[in-house]
């Protein structure tokens, strides 16, 4: 029997110093042969840098194949589901090809192992040492030692959605709450913890009938963030983006102090620094809580991967602000006004129908985006109507009812401008909860609600009978006839506030009604002398025309306009873009310059020609719809 204790003389030396005094006492001892090269492959460190040297030792197994059985049946037969589905894929191919599990890991922190020695090399297994002792009849002068080794992080990770609730006993709440509906998860530690919750759960957790009780009824995977050039964030990188910082601000220096102090590689502190002052050369601002979780719901989309993007996020900082905006114009019109919660006429306009039936379609594509976990989906329907429908039209829409309307119209103005505003700061709460509590405690008071948080309020529901059809088709094209007259005056450099004279040449019948029933708020949205339908047997006078649903729109030119210096303009104009359309097609007809430049550059170069040609097109365009005057 050879004994496997390292001899005194070398206990306690550095191991490459003791590699050589054993070298040296075979060498003494006449014991040495030769030396010769060996290759072999040493792994290293990624942190410390140092050789990993192999020790075997011994460890706990659970064994895992039983425990998986279940916990594969329970998402095949749809106890459980993943969104999205294809993640079941992943999550498949671990169980399937399961193996044995070692549970026992040699850190510093974490649940001990359960298992008990005595100096005979006997292993007791208990939920403590009392119990080892009084199921294995062992005396109390009999010494005992608690396994140094602690659970593997999973394993303890896996109890969780039952150990939390009271487990082992059967408490109210473990009855009450479990399984939950819902797990949020990164699809990189499918196996290492879902699975685990999964396949432990059914172990230890049966319901009344002692059927395995699955620990969740929903998964739903996220995906990994990671930073602009889609590489996963971590401190030897210098990439790191901690949302505090994102939130609050940060200045450059404290920024710099955050990813290079402390470092366990500190050879990689000055290339770290040298990214990070050339991509945040101000530190980083700060955005707020809001734009930042509206950020991470926009771009949660059903990848595996989400590249983060800075301008993203100051993106959903200018909707905040424009909500914030938007709100202070509604309750600086509202705020001590009649708003028609008393009684009283209410008078409302096609715009007030228009936004509400908008609003309710709103809210039947939110719900349902939310209801299939697209939150990227639901994030940009709660954008487009904030800031298209809501602030950039409904908004200016309610101007003339709220400043120049008679009494009744006004109270319908404000009572819409309310019932939108209270309705949509429901709807976004989930999303940007601080701006909509904060906004929502000023607007309860208007509406007179006696709840003392939005967090309380009940989730809006779609109403269909807010929908009127015939408001939103009508709505729709008048704001063409607006954006149309807009187009014009800026492609002929007409002051904005001249009024103009719009003539709709073969107007069907639908155009006619509209333009009767809307007359005066087309012409205060467009600015307008007048508009109607071209007389039958009425010869059109040289216009610049656009087209919309049912008409020709014409916009009479002469005496707006100088002929001769507007066709002057144009030809500067033509000839600048010109000489930038040929500059970029040499650029990007000389291959080196492809090949060799990064694509992100090539890309952005053929999108400046694109613009330029597009420019050249609309300017011809112009020439000739002034030279014809």
């Amino acid at each position: 029997v050879y004994s496997t204790e390292i001899p005194e003389a070398y206990q306690g030396m550095e191991r490459f110093a003791a590699r050589k005094a054993i070298v040296a006492e075979f060498e003494r001892l006449g014991l040495l042969e030769e030396i010769k090269p060996h290759d072999l492959t040493v792994p290293y460190g990624d942190r410390g840098g140092v050789v990993i040297e192999p020790l075997l030792t011994d460890q706990w197994y659970v064994r895992a194949a039983p425990l998986a059985k279940p916990a594969v049946e329970a998402v095949k037969n749809g106890d459980i589901q993943f969104v999205p589905k294809q993640y079941e894929n992943m999550y498949f191919s671990w169980m399937n090809d399961i193996q044995d599990w070692c549970i026992s890991r040699q850190l510093w922190w974490g649940h001990r192992i359960p298992a008990w020695y005595d100096n005979e090399g006997h292993v007791y297994v208990g939920r403590d040492e009392e119990e080892v002792r009084r199921e294995n009849n062992i005396a109390a002068d009999v010494a005992l030692r608690q396994d140094e080794d602690v659970l593997d992080t999973w394993f303890s990770s896996a109890l969780w959605t039952f150990s939390t609730l009271g487990w082992p006993e059967n408490t109210d709440a473990l009855k009450t709450f479990h399984p939950t509906n819902v797990l949020v998860s990164g699809f990189d530690i499918i196996f290492f913890w879902i699975a685990r919750m999964i396949m432990m759960t059914m172990h230890f957790i049966k319901d009344d009938e002692g059927k395995p009780q699955v620990p969740f009824k929903t998964v739903y995977m996220t995906g990994l963030i990671r930073d602009e050039e889609g590489q996963k964030m971590s401190k030897s990188k210098g990439n790191v983006l901690d949302p505090l910082d994102m939130i609050d601000g940060i200045t450059l220096d404290k920024l710099l102090e955050k990813r290079t102090g402390n470092m366990m590689q500190p050879q990689m502190a000055e290339r770290i620094a040298k990214r990070t002052k050339k991509e945040f050369p101000e530190g980083i601002e700060a955005h707020g809580t809001d734009a930042l979780r509206f950020t991470l719901a926009a771009l949660a989309s059903t990848g595996r991967d989400i590249n983060w993007d800075m301008k993203r996020l100051s993106g959903y900082r200018n909707f905040c602000n424009k909500l914030w905006n938007a709100s202070r114009f509604v309750l600086m019109n509202t705020e001590d006004q009649d708003c028609g919660y008393q009684g009283g006429e209410m008078t409302f306009s096609l715009a007030d129908r228009w936004i509400l039936a908008e609003f309710n379609n709103t809210i039947k594509a939110y719900r349902e985006a939310l209801n299939n976990y697209r939150f990227d989906i639901a994030a940009g329907i709660l954008y487009e109507f904030t800031w298209n429908q809501f602030c950039d039209w409904y908004l200016e829409l309610s101007k003339p009812a709220v400043h120049k309307g008679n009494d009744a119209q006004k109270r319908a103005a404000r009572h819409t401008l309310i019932e939108v505003l209270e309705g949509l700061l429901r709807l976004a709460h989930p999303i940007i909860p601080f701006i909509t509590e904060t906004i929502w405690q000023r607007v309860k008071e208007v509406k007179g609600i006696e709840g003392e948080t939005i967090m309380l309020q009940a989730f809006p529901e779609f109403d269909a009978s807010l929908v009127d059809e015939q408001a939103l088709n009508d709505l729709e094209w008048i704001k063409e006839v607006i954006v149309a007259v807009r187009n014009i005056r800026a492609e002929m450099n007409i002051a904005p506030g001249k009024p103009l004279d719009v003539i709709l040449r073969g107007a069907d019948e639908t155009a006619k009604r509209r333009v009767s029933d809307n007359i005066g708020f087309l012409k205060a949205m467009g600015r307008l002398a007048d508009i109607r339908p071209l007389a039958e047997g009425e010869e059109a006078p040289l216009s610049v025309t656009k087209l919309v649903s049912g008409a020709e729109l014409l916009i009479p030119m002469a005496g707006f306009i100088d002929k001769d210096a507007e066709l002057a303009r144009l030809d500067k104009e033509l000839e600048k873009v010109e000489k930038d359309i040929t500059t970029l097609d040499n650029k990007l007809s000389n291959e080196g310059f492809v090949n060799r430049a990064p694509e992100a550059v090539v890309a952005k170069e053929r999108e400046r020609l694109a613009s330029c040609l597009n420019a050249k097109e609309k300017l011809i365009a112009q020439k000739v719809s002034i030279a014809a005057l």
